[in-house]
């Protein structure tokens, strides 16, 4: 396990890195190797300070975590040239994961806001849009927002005793404080990344949900990508382009459903600075989401 002290020497280790990687992938074309050195230098970064791990023993998943981490803050051009390092990465440098040449690394889509304006919904508003789904379409809704998931998440909730969560080194404290002055039920879901984190559903919402547990577990393809899921709930892109149509004729306008995220963090974000200060607070809604690093938060409080 890589072990790093100061900021100063954990720059200089990632720079080392990138560039003991750069030896094994360089394609001799000066502006293709000055991107991929950018990129991996800046992954040998967040590996190190948030992963404990050097650039060459990251996995695939925790890849797509780092580009997960990303896609608030960044362009989607940006994503898909450090995704594009990553890739070339795990298929010709000596890694503890490699990539098989014939595969890719998955696409990860950019959430950024190019208006940066807020993209939030009031109680009320999230109301008005579940008044124009059908009752499937609109619990999914309500889970969404009262839980803070993404679309895809929506298929992969389990049981805290069927998928149990992913254990995280860092932010212990913060770990230690997830949901607090929640009441409701813990289940997990699986991020962008392969990761497995803890949410809380309300007991009422909880009740409803097991109501629509599958005797069998079914799989649903979404974008490619394949789902085993245990619960008769909408999600994916069928959700988010139901939320959209809904929000249309409701409001005239839609923020998109990742707008609930957005809600579920500026809600927490107030009941956490009753009692807790405000970087641990960031740190606190992070983990709740499913990002490692805690200033993402503050793309959700525009």
């Amino acid at each position: 396990m890589a072990k790093f002290g100061s900021k100063k020497d954990s720059k200089a280790i990632a720079d080392t890195q990138a560039k003991n990687i750069m030896k094994q992938i360089s394609e001799k074309r000066l502006g293709t190797d000055r991107n991929d050195y950018q990129s991996l230098k800046t992954i040998a970064e967040y590996a190190n300070e948030y992963l404990n791990c050097g650039l060459k023993e990251i996995t695939q998943e925790q890849a797509i975590q780092y580009l997960s981490d990303r896609s608030e803050t960044h362009s989607q051009s940006s994503l898909n040239r450090d995704r594009l390092a990553l890739q070339k990465m795990f298929h010709s440098a000596k890694v503890k994961d490699p990539l098989a040449k014939d595969k890719k690394l998955q696409i990860v889509k950019s959430d950024k806001n190019k208006n940066n304006q807020s993209r939030n919904y009031t109680e009320r508003q999230i109301e008005k849009i579940c008044d124009h789904q059908s009752e499937k379409y609109a619990f999914s809704t309500q889970l969404a927002a009262a839980a803070g998931l993404r679309a895809h998440e929506l298929l992969t909730i389990h049981r805290l005793d069927e998928c149990p969560a992913m254990f995280r080194a860092k932010n212990l404290e913060a770990k230690a404080l997830k949901f607090k002055g929640m009441d409701g039920i813990k289940y997990t879901v699986i991020g962008k990344g392969g990761l497995i984190r803890e949410i809380n559903i309300p007991k009422d919402l909880a009740g409803k949900l097991e109501e629509r547990r599958l005797e069998n577990p079914k799989i649903i393809s979404d974008r490619t990508i394949n789902y085993v899921t245990k619960y008769d709930l909408a999600g994916g892109n069928r959700w988010s382009s139901s939320f959209t149509q809904a929000s249309n004729r409701a409001m005239g306008w839609s923020n998109g459903g990742h707008g609930l995220r957005h809600t579920y963090a500026q809600n927490r974000m107030k009941e956490l600075q009753q009692t807790e200060k405000y970087a641990m607070a960031l740190a606190i809604v992070s983990q709740e989401i499913g990002h490692f690093r805690s200033e993402v938060t503050l793309v959700y409080l525009r």
